[in-house]
């Protein structure tokens, strides 16, 4: 585990990590300190001695750049606050190719469905699924057949067990 942020903000955290190790402190307390594991403070610490304060310079992240800037993001999250209806679709259940779905049309950036997670934990939602309940279920019914034929089945069950014995 690694403190989040940019390279400039991990620059830092590597920065005073390396300090508190220079006092002498420890792997694990200094990896509390600045919210790491231990293995990464071991891996800075291993970096410092190699390469001295050179090898934490903030290097630029390598990969593709993201596809959707900040704006966007806001605008995806009012979509997905609005609801699947809002956006269209004729059911009240967002999934991870409708959102893809509405991404490409709304902002013009194409994503795999399956990659739509990342997207969606970076903006603080998560995965639920929705109740599975019958539309005409009728709550009075199964209350009384839990007070009246419940107790009946458990009791049957109950005799043919210990009639089996």
């Amino acid at each position: 585990m690694q403190p989040k942020g940019s390279a400039k903000e991990l620059e830092v955290w590597q920065r005073i990590a390396s300090k508190l190790l220079q006092e002498g402190k420890g792997i694990r307390m200094v990896a509390r300190l600045v919210g790491a594991s231990p293995y990464t403070i071991h891996g800075w610490k291993q970096a410092l001695n190699r390469g001295g304060s050179e090898a934490l310079k903030a290097k630029p992240h390598l990969g593709r750049p993201a596809g959707l800037t900040p704006e966007q993001k806001q605008e995806l999250e009012w979509t997905l606050q609005a609801g699947p209806l809002a956006a269209g679709f004729p059911t009240d259940l967002w999934t991870l190719a409708r959102i893809a779905q509405v991404i490409e049309h709304q902002l013009g950036v194409k994503y795999y469905p399956g990659h739509m997670w990342k997207i969606l934990q970076a903006l603080n939602w998560s995965p639920q699924k929705p109740e599975r309940r019958a539309r005409e279920q009728d709550e009075e019914a199964i209350k009384q057949w839990r007070k009246e034929d419940w107790p009946r089945v458990i009791r049957k069950l109950i005799s043919k067990a210990g009639a089996s014995s």
